[in-house]
């Protein structure tokens, strides 16, 4: 049982072997804890401020505006760019931003308008950052060890979903939300410490597009003309935008439905995060992703994002958001790493900013619609409608790649070769 244990543990870190990644992972999993504290803290001061749920929702949509109507140039532009020195400006800035935000609220001049105006630049810098980061995965561990990577980023991205909204309750209860804020600022010293300790002769660059005219749309005509990139990007959109906002539906659920506090809230998030990182490692211990996995996945998201929304009790549906969790992060993982490895790679920045138009740039629809569909109803209406939009990705996802995953497979294993 021992052997076979650390073999499958080997196998599912594998990516961790590569120094490049672990100081990535590493700096990466500080600076996502403070994210999601910045999160948690920016959601409660925003109902503290106007007690609206129309407001939250328009507060998280203007966040991620900037990537659904610039999402593809920004890919464009990653696709040009060296990823490393891209990576850090992209975090220099979103560091000052939530820098700003923390002062504003310890002196007290904060108010719903900078709250906007804060949200919007950092939406803005994330149109570059989003297709940055997920691009320099390969580069730092190259095409074999890709999908593993995949999933043990997002494993990262969601240990700072626990570690985050756990303090987060507890700092909000104690000190108040600007305390969070400069936590977060400081946190983003971590990533670009991590990218400057990294051995740049051990990077292997992926192939970057040369500037020329009609790139955009000779994007946009790639993933549209390719069957299995345009069936899973349509799918990641449907999800994308009525049930990947969390920052709306799950405050709401806490406070109008549980009638609970921030330190609830944080509860309800980190038991979400301790179940993402559950579900990224199941998959990172997978070889290779699949539609038929994809697929199943997006089913039993919908099953389990329909428990919390019905759950008769606050504690119940912190269970339940830990196998949400694990059956999100799984469909977010799976998604990417199928879009990466159908992908061409000078293509990769354009198809991968399409992934996060989707995954977050429907925000800007999702998160005004979940706070308006709360407001004239309930946050457990708000989730069971998007439960169903699950089935429904899944369902369209399963007919429109039928007969095609063979083919993408085999077309895989030629490059890899």
């Amino acid at each position: 049982m021992g052997p076979a244990i650390l073999k499958a543990g080997k196998r599912t870190f594998r990516a961790l072997g590569v120094r490049n990644f672990r100081l990535y992972f590493a700096g990466q999993l500080i600076s996502m804890s403070g994210t999601w504290m910045q999160m948690v803290a920016q959601a409660w001061l925003v109902l503290k401020i106007t007690n609206s749920a129309v407001y939250l929702g328009l507060v998280v949509a203007t966040q991620f505006l900037p990537m659904l109507l610039f999402g593809t140039l920004g890919g464009l532009i990653v696709d040009r760019s060296a990823k490393r020195p891209l990576l850090f400006a992209t975090q220099s800035i979103s560091g000052l931003l939530a820098l700003s935000l923390a002062i504003l609220d310890a002196t007290g001049h904060i108010n719903v308008t900078e709250i906007f105006v804060i949200a919007l630049l950092l939406g803005c810098v994330n149109v570059f950052d989003t297709p940055a980061r997920q691009t320099f995965v390969q580069e730092m561990v190259g095409r074999e060890l890709l999908p593993n990577a995949v999933s043990l980023n997002s494993v990262l991205m969601n240990s700072g979903r626990i570690i985050g909204p756990a303090i987060a309750g507890g700092v909000i209860a104690a000190a108040g939300t600007a305390v969070c804020f400069f936590v977060n600022a400081g946190s983003f010293l971590a990533v670009i410490a991590a990218l400057g300790l990294m051995d740049t002769a051990a990077l292997t660059p992926i192939r970057r597009e040369v500037k020329g005219k009609g790139q955009l749309r000779a994007g946009l005509g790639y993933a549209f003309h390719d069957r299995l990139l345009r069936s899973v990007l349509i799918a990641v959109g449907i999800v994308g935008v009525f049930v990947f906002n969390f920052t709306v539906s799950l405050p709401l659920l806490v406070r109008e439905t549980f009638h609970g506090n921030a330190a609830s809230y944080g509860l309800l998030m980190a038991g979400m995060g301790l179940g993402a990182v559950i579900g990224g490692l199941v998959i990172a211990h997978r070889q290779r992703p699949s539609i038929k996995m994809l697929v199943v996945v997006g089913l039993l998201f919908g099953l389990t994002t329909a428990m919390v929304g019905l759950a008769p009790s606050l504690i119940i549906a912190q269970f339940a958001a830990i196998l949400m969790g694990a059956f999100s992060i799984a469909f977010v993982s799976t998604a990417n790493a199928t879009l990466q490895m159908a992908s061409r790679e000078e293509m990769r920045g354009r198809v991968l900013a399409l992934f996060a138009i989707g995954f977050l740039g429907s925000t800007p629809i999702g998160a005004p619609l979940v706070g308006v569909i709360s407001s004239l109803s309930s946050p457990r209406v708000a989730l069971v409608v998007g439960a169903t939009s699950c089935w429904v990705a899944s369902g369209l996802l399963a007919l429109s790649t039928r007969g095609q995953t063979g083919e993408h497979q085999d077309q895989d294993k030629a490059r890899l070769s």
